[in-house]
């Protein structure tokens, strides 16, 4: 086990959540709905990313929520901070050495369909890597040849399908891809996503799936709209933008989320 690993389990005092959450953009506030929330800064944790993104909190907050145990990342690293596709690696290895078997992903993400606007929500199907990028690469082992034929989890993604029938909302689904960011995409660059087959784009979230299989974590995601994509309207795009529009889309997936594990959690059979 981890120096990490070891220090959470101490600090978790016997909780042994299954299930983990990454928190991305919009969704900071459920920690606040933790009950008897223990919270670890990043900082504390060996291997653990710096929070480098405004709106990341950078800390681990496990406790109580919609009466499940759970274990929520508040924040990520992202290729594009220090050019390191594995910077969650560590991460999410603490988590597995701490028996967690489901991960659940969430993120910010531009939209390729004016259908799906900002404010919406879509579960992730299915993914490109357009980066080129991987967090395998220089994993001396053959565990580095990870098959991603499922990479999203049936059975989890069933459970958020059913959650978010009973709460009323919305829940899209289509193909994320990848870009390395920082800088937003051009509208050709969306014209050819589009061509290609993605439905929304953005900067993280594969690597994390990637390494997750890897580790033999269950993985189901979620991306909230913050715009729609470069060229499909006239503004420019900005992180203040997706910054000012995530807890709208965010509000609708915490919603999700609350009725998923208030009846059983992402372990439990679909309705």
């Amino acid at each position: 086990m981890t120096h990490a690993a070891e220090h959470l389990r101490q600090q978790l005092n016997g909780l042994a959540p299954t299930v983990a959450v990454v928190l991305g953009s919009g969704l900071g506030g459920l920690i606040d709905e933790v009950e008897n929330a223990i919270r670890i800064p990043y900082a504390d944790l060996d291997g653990f990313p710096p929070s480098g993104v405004s709106g990341h909190a950078g800390a681990v907050v496990a406790g109580t929520f919609a009466g499940q145990p759970v274990l929520f990342l508040a924040g990520r690293a992202h290729y594009y901070e220090q050019g390191d596709a594995a910077a969650m690696r560590p991460a999410l290895e603490t988590l597995a050495a701490l028996g967690v078997t489901h991960l659940f992903l969430t993120n910010a993400a531009g939209s390729l369909h004016p259908d799906m606007p900002p404010g919406s929500v879509m579960m992730i199907s299915d993914h490109i890597n357009f980066s080129g990028l991987n967090p395998l690469i220089g994993e001396p082992t053959d565990r580095r040849f990870v098959g991603l034929t499922a990479a999203y989890n049936r059975e989890m993604c069933d459970r958020l399908r059913s959650a978010a029938d009973a709460v009323q909302v919305e829940l899209h689904h289509g193909i994320y891809m990848w870009f390395s960011g920082p800088s937003f995409e051009t509208p050709a660059e969306i014209r050819m996503a589009r061509t290609l087959g993605a439905d929304a784009i953005g900067m993280s979230t594969v690597p994390e799936v990637i390494l997750a299989r890897f580790l033999g974590l269950e993985v189901a995601a979620c991306s909230v709209i913050t715009n729609l994509a470069a060229g499909l309207s006239q503004a420019e795009l900005s992180h203040g933008e997706t910054k000012d529009v995530a807890p709208l889309g965010g509000a609708k997936l915490a919603s999700i989320l609350r009725h998923l594990f208030a009846t059983g959690g992402f372990s439990a059979p679909a309705a």
